[in-house]
């Protein structure tokens, strides 16, 4: 409109001048336009983007571009732009698996789902982008799943005797095998060292079939008792418990707190935390049943130092000597010294990112370890001669060392084992006894420089049993099966609810690693890991590829096309080479791989002739070829005219690679990814001016070459 505006205005003006003017010789007041405004009158006389693709040629070629779901939702210039020049979007970051996957796994599906009908409204399709990759990932949630399980005992005393499986016997308890087996299995429980009752189904599918039953309880003067056990299996499981003395021996519970009551739970091979109530006793004792025959074949272990019955408003055996070790009514301890800075985290900051911690800063190193405390007073004092169990988890944010010490008024203390703090957060089991009477908790940070953040902090008396912590690494297994039924959770529900709109996906993003290019990435060892990584490939395998496309094919349309994505194919022909070998062996191992999809964030500077030779690896493979993420950096803030050319003819060059390797049939298209210039302090590309169009949505040469190039396929 403004460009009209002008051009009319200029007519009158000049019509004005002659009429004004018209003995004078005319050619005294004619100006000729500057070049630059000539070639940009130039550039704007060409159509959209899109009208450029000879359809007849290419019948499914999508031209896309890449978008802020925001921007895009917002229905602003990059709405209109999008919708105007180009048949697909991509989102940069929507529809990635750290901006949807909340912190309790649920996903947050909103934004997404607008920006998919928004898009299918003004006639564009979606790529999706991505299933799979190591970045751009909530690793709080998924490192959540891997991480320790942390078993916090009763503090009541446990009416279930014990004594007999703790000593290595069955005495006392019932069992029946059904064709299977029950034994005990030392160093099968939770933790190093703890041992398992052993049961394996024959091949009955009665739950009966294989059964323990525990010695009789007492009811005593409980109205109530609470059940706590812990059980695993080497594959998918069932199982239940009934009873012996109750109203209703076969009740329906919520037998691991999801909200529905049901006859049995599933175990699997990570622990599973069995927790219920049972009450309406008919007699003075009562008898607990595990029955673990529904599924054949199965190897159960059922933990035995963490089985317990107890009486819930019973008298407890145990207090905790720091009230609020977990921190979470806000209130941080005392302390002083070298501007030392106390307080109390964020929500979500605690141990396995959730709940609060205490943080203490300490700004340098002190001349004595004494020199910067935290104190805690306690309600009573401690007793001389008893013996005190501490335990608590620690982290910092630096490498150093730490001194807790039951202290007294006087300032004679007794110290616990001096604490090694690392980046990850660690449980930490120590014991003192004291000397005398102390009144305070006292921890020491004068040798640490840093934040140190500490989280549910346990002081007790060592002669009281009870509430004691048990910390249970999962095993490799373990997180492999965990990491599975995450990945295919992710990918089931994703692609399940974009399927009305998505037809085609990066199902793995990025898996060959830079200096190893037949490797794959790895996160192990990696010392400065983003907090948004989280490497898949680490805890599957090289078969974690194998399983996404299988999901991805599983839940998806039934002719989705399903791409592996990745990046400077075109800079290294061995990572190219590596990613096709890659795709091979996903392949043989039963999954289809549709299209291979190459990223090109490329400069002006770019090797050609590796660009070429990248396209004619990829078009030899017979797979479907996408140009993902093209954008061409030219390296400043300020391009000369020299350098614009440049960029517009490595545009142009790109796209006529593609059509001379690329067969019209292996063509999915070319998506540009640098739409227009990144600002100076954006976080991609940031000032390397890479777009077809600028900061003002002025398309710039590269626009007109990069549509010669489309008009040429």
């Amino acid at each position: 409109m403004l460009r009209k505006i002008y051009t009319a205005m200029r007519v009158i003006f000049i019509g004005a001048l002659v009429v004004s003017c018209a003995n004078d010789d005319d050619a005294r007041f004619m100006v000729d336009k500057p070049q630059s405004v000539v070639q940009q009158e130039e550039i704007d006389a060409y159509d959209a983007l899109r009208t450029y693709v000879p359809r007849e040629s290419n019948p499914g070629f999508k031209l896309g571009g890449a978008v802020s779901m925001s921007d895009y939702r917002g229905k602003g210039v990059m709405y209109r732009l999008l919708n105007n020049n180009f048949d697909e979007m991509t989102a940069g970051y929507g529809m990635k698996h750290g901006a949807v996957v909340k912190s309790d796994g649920t996903l947050d599906l909103d934004n997404v789902n607008e920006f998919l009908t928004s898009g299918s409204e003004s006639g564009l399709t979606v790529y999706g982008h991505t299933l799979c990759w190591h970045s751009n990932q909530n690793a709080g949630y998924l490192n959540n799943l891997l991480a320790p399980l942390v078993l916090n005992a009763p503090p009541f005393a446990n009416a279930l005797d014990l004594s007999s499986l703790q000593g290595g016997s069955l005495d006392g308890w019932e069992y029946t095998t059904g064709g299977g087996d029950v034994q005990l299995m030392a160093d099968g429980g939770m933790g190093e060292g703890k041992n398992a009752v052993k049961l394996v189904s024959g091949n009955s599918a009665e739950g009966t079939a294989l059964r323990l039953s525990t010695p009789g309880i007492s009811v005593g003067e409980a109205q109530e008792y609470e059940v706590l056990c812990y059980i695993k299996s080497d594959r998918p499981g069932e199982g239940s418990f009934t009873f012996e003395g109750l109203a209703e021996n076969a009740p329906l519970k919520d037998w691991t707190g999801t909200g529905e009551a049901s006859e049995t739970f599933v175990t699997g091979v990570s622990w599973t935390e069995i927790r219920f109530r049972v009450s309406e006793f008919t007699s003075d004792t009562f008898q607990l049943h595990l029955n673990l025959g529904y599924e054949a074949g199965v190897t159960y272990y059922l933990d035995i130092d963490n089985f317990y019955v107890y009486d819930p408003q019973g008298e407890p055996v145990v207090n905790n000597l720091i009230a609020n070790g977990d921190f979470e009514a806000g209130q941080p301890w005392g302390g002083w010294g070298n501007n030392v800075v106390i307080g109390i985290t964020e929500d979500g900051q605690g141990i396995n990112s959730q709940g609060k911690a205490l943080s203490v800063y300490n700004p340098s190193v002190t001349g004595g370890f004494w020199e910067v405390q935290t104190s805690y007073t306690f309600a009573e004092p401690l007793q001389s001669g008893e013996t005190y169990n501490l335990s608590f988890w620690v982290k910092g944010d630096a490498e150093g060392v730490i001194r807790p010490e039951l202290q007294s008024p006087d300032y004679s203390s007794n110290g616990f084992p001096s604490v090694s703090v690392t980046k990850e957060w660690e449980h930490v089991e120590l014991s003192v006894t004291a000397t005398a009477d102390r009144t305070r908790f006292i921890i020491s940070y004068g040798e640490f420089a840093g934040t140190v953040f500490i989280d549910d902090v346990q002081l007790s008396n060592a002669s009281v049993s009870g509430g004691s912590t048990t910390v249970v690494e999962k095993t490799p297994e373990e997180k492999t099966a965990i990491t599975h039924a995450a990945l295919e959770d992710w990918i089931s529900r994703m692609v399940t609810n974009c399927a009305p709109y998505v037809k085609a996906w990066d199902v793995v993003n990025e898996p060959m690693d830079d200096g190893s290019p037949y490797e794959l990435k790895s996160g192990i060892g990696k010392s400065d890991m983003k907090d948004d990584e989280f490497y898949w490939q680490d805890y599957l395998g090289q078969d974690y590829a194998v399983s996404a496309f299988k999901m991805a094919r599983a839940y998806g349309n039934e002719n989705d096309l399903l791409f592996i994505n990745d990046y400077n194919l075109g800079y290294n022909l061995d990572k190219c080479k590596g990613l096709i070998a890659y795709v091979n062996y996903i392949e043989e191992q039963g999954a289809l791989v549709d299209g291979i999809a190459t990223q090109m964030h490329i400069t002006i500077n770019s090797d050609k002739e590796k660009i070429a030779t990248m396209f004619e690896l990829l078009a030899a493979t017979g797979k479907i070829i996408k140009v993902s993420e093209l954008d061409v950096a030219v390296k400043t803030s300020n391009p000369t005219e020299e350098q614009l050319k440049a960029q517009a003819d490595m545009y142009r060059y790109v796209v006529d690679m593609y059509e001379q390797y690329i067969p019209a049939d292996q063509r999915y298209g070319i998506t540009v990814w640098g739409v227009t210039d990144s600002a100076d302090n954006a976080s991609w590309l940031p000032g390397d001016r890479q777009g077809l169009w600028n900061l003002d949505y002025t398309r710039k040469p590269a626009y007109a070459s990069f549509a010669d190039g489309l008009q040429g396929l």
